[in-house]
């Protein structure tokens, strides 16, 4: 994520904000410029830019919810932002619960749709979801349980991303975590790791790329079905880390790709933040030795990339073990892993000039 500013008094804002907590001033965030903007009112709903008058906006829909802070023009056709386009259904705000829920849940899928932007990926609603389910584009379905015997699962089907809201309440997803034993369960993860299946479908399904992604991932054509109910029964194989981002990867080249994907979402997004930020990790051993002097987004070669990786998760790593706390970064990249993402950079990188 990139540092921003109140372009007014210069406070950082947060990419949530609204607000700068400072002068006061509303402040936005404006999609095609990936661009924090600090506003002044005018006739509302409209507002300008505090440094060009001419340049014109208005907060999406779902700000009146508190759940949204980006920006759109005033003859924009839709009254949602290019992410909250992206919902065909959110939760019944009947109740205080819900609405903080989904709050929770957009600031997780705000962050991930502006990681597709920074990628140069194509990020559109579908427009017929029901009726064609096949056509490309996203729409988020985010539900709650019917009854205690009617649950909604969490999934992608053809873009269509199915979210249960249960997700975005703390106790419970750490309590999903601990059954499943996965070490890093969060909104952020599942909706990079869902978004990964539909860009598998866009990206690699029929295109030149499928060789290579079986020669690293697996044929996707064995039987999905059977793989996760295998998995389910046996686990990961006692191997795993040597091929697989996670345990779960293991069950099928397709989930193998989804997580494998996640990851590198959270990688490019943290080494985004730690470049902002200016952080220089500098240990004593030469090996250790790095500087984030680069935009990751702007680096061709994926090595370069690993190479700020790992000393900057082994001193993030540290701090929080001088706090008491378990590893912010609790994995280990195996060199099979390490090509797989790879394989992800430069299917990324060769999708960006044409949609960029």
């Amino acid at each position: 994520m990139k540092l921003y500013a109140c372009s007014h008094c210069k406070q950082l804002l947060y990419f949530e904000n609204d607000t700068c907590l400072h002068c006061g001033h509303k402040v936005g965030f404006e999609a095609s410029g990936l661009a924090m903007i600090t506003l002044v009112a005018e006739t509302e709903p409209e507002r300008h830019d505090s440094n060009d008058p001419k340049r014109k906006y208005r907060f999406c829909e779902n700000a009146r919810h508190g759940t949204c802070n980006w920006l759109i023009s005033p003859d924009h056709p839709s009254p949602f932002c290019q992410a909250c386009e992206l919902n065909r259904t959110i939760p019944t705000l009947s109740g205080p619960e819900n609405l903080a829920r989904w709050k929770r849940i957009e600031i997780a899928k705000h962050r991930m749709v502006y990681s597709l932007l920074r990628l140069h990926l194509p990020v559109r609603a579908k427009e017929e979801p029901e009726e064609k389910p096949e056509e490309e584009g996203i729409a988020f379905d985010f539900i709650a349980d019917l009854s205690p015997t009617e649950r909604v699962m969490t999934g992608h089907d053809h873009g269509v991303i199915t979210l249960n809201i249960e997700e975005a309440d703390e106790a419970e997803r750490v309590r999903n975590k601990l059954d499943l034993g996965e070490k890093y369960r969060t909104l952020l993860g599942h909706f990079r790791h869902e978004i990964g299946h539909y860009y598998w479908d866009l990206l690699i399904a029929g295109k030149p790329a499928i060789d290579k992604f079986r020669k690293l991932f697996g044929d996707e054509q064995k039987d999905y079905a059977q793989s996760l109910k295998d998995y389910y029964k046996t686990g990961a194989p006692a191997d795993w880390a040597d091929h697989f981002i996670s345990p779960y990867a293991a069950s099928h080249p397709w989930e193998d790709w989804a997580e494998t994907w996640s990851h590198y979402m959270h990688l490019m997004d943290a080494l985004e933040t730690s470049y902002s930020f200016g952080i220089v990790v500098s240990p004593r051993e030469q090996a250790m030795r790095t500087k984030p002097s680069k935009d990751p987004y702007l680096i061709k070669q994926f090595a370069e990339i690993i190479d700020v990786w790992l000393p900057l998760t082994f001193a993030v790593n540290s701090l929080n073990r001088s706090m008491g706390h378990s590893d912010f970064y609790p994995f280990v990249i195996s060199p099979v892993v390490m090509d797989k993402l790879g394989f992800i950079h430069e299917v990324c990188q060769a999708a960006a000039p044409a949609n960029g």
